[in-house]
């Protein structure tokens, strides 16, 4: 995901190319959405509330204009462009896949249509939305996701007494891990793995939780025995990247930098620069078990350390 510069915007949206399959072709067909008061035709998106994510966002904004459900996939790009009183606006653009609802004509949008790329190249108002679905098409839709989350804050290991796996979150960190929730949601994760520290399996718990699923416990994922062995490791990640459905991993800090990299190196892919805070993520997009886009997705409270 693109990392904001030192010119703060002033309008922070997030939005997305919301696609679909064709029942009886396959074809891929993108909803493009016409604003009455605008009479304009665009991508679905719209303003961050106040404290939300722009990853939040998008999926709010997607179901409120257009009444679909949708499961992000890689994080496309971030347009910026000036606004008629001349405050700078900022707008995160993702592909996600409709997974149902239905479309009714509301206040905000009239119509909506589902269309062919290159017709919706034509029909759209405006150049930076036919730039953002050129990098839709860059990469194929049937991309797998997968999901690594570092665990949340849990104080600090020095004063904790005892086996340091079984250290808790801190309050900190426990509300980091109830934040992860709806962003994991925006992913559409469906199967939840994690390594065995406590602080690793309580990250998700809230997530797992919500959506009936049970925690996998992955002992590879741990620093105790990546630092032993990386090669267990290094095949159990490459296991859970062809398994089906969307998949959240939660590891810990000195497990994911080096991990990722192998993983990255690997795939010939250039990993983007990410520092893997406490209950930061890393979204990644796969093409078999390569890596072919990677987002990575700082702390939903990012002030916190």
């Amino acid at each position: 995901m693109a990392s904001p510069n030192s010119e703060r915007p002033s309008v922070a949206a997030a939005g997305a190319v919301v696609w679909r399959r064709k029942k009886k072709t396959g074809a891929i067909e993108i909803a493009l959405i016409h604003r009455r008061r605008y009479d304009d035709w665009s991508l679905p998106k719209g303003k961050l509330e106040p404290g939300e994510t722009a990853i939040v966002a998008a999926v709010r904004e997607i179901r409120e204009e257009t009444g679909l459900d949708c499961r992000l996939g890689r994080h496309l790009r971030q347009v910026r462009y000036k606004l008629a009183n001349g405050s700078l606006k900022r707008v995160d653009y993702w592909s996600a896949q409709m997974l149902g609802g239905r479309f009714t004509p509301n206040r905000e949008v009239d119509q909506l249509r589902w269309m062919t790329v290159e017709s919706a190249k034509k029909l759209l108002s405006y150049r930076v939305d036919r730039n953002v679905l050129d990098e839709f098409v860059r990469l194929s839709v049937d991309l797998r996701t997968i999901v690594i989350v570092r665990h949340a804050l849990a104080g600090r290991r020095k004063r904790f007494k005892g086996d340091d796996n079984r250290r808790p979150l801190d309050k900190i960190g426990r509300l980091q891990a109830q934040a992860l929730v709806p962003q994991l949601l925006a992913y559409g994760v469906t199967h939840v793995h994690s390594a065995d520290p406590d602080r690793c399996v309580a990250t998700v718990i809230p997530f797992a939780e919500l959506i009936g699923a049970k925690i996998k416990i992955e002992p590879e994922m741990s620093e105790r025995a990546f630092a032993k062995n990386n090669e267990p490791t290094q095949h159990r990640i490459l296991e859970l990247a062809t398994k089906p459905g969307v998949r959240a991993v939660c590891s810990q800090g000195k497990v994911m930098p080096q991990l990722l990299g192998w993983w990255a190196e690997r795939s010939g892919f250039p990993l983007p620069h990410g520092r893997t805070r406490k209950a930061s993520m890393w979204v990644l997009s796969l093409d078999g078990d390569r890596i072919v886009a990677a987002d990575y997705v700082d702390s939903p409270l990012p002030r916190q350390r």
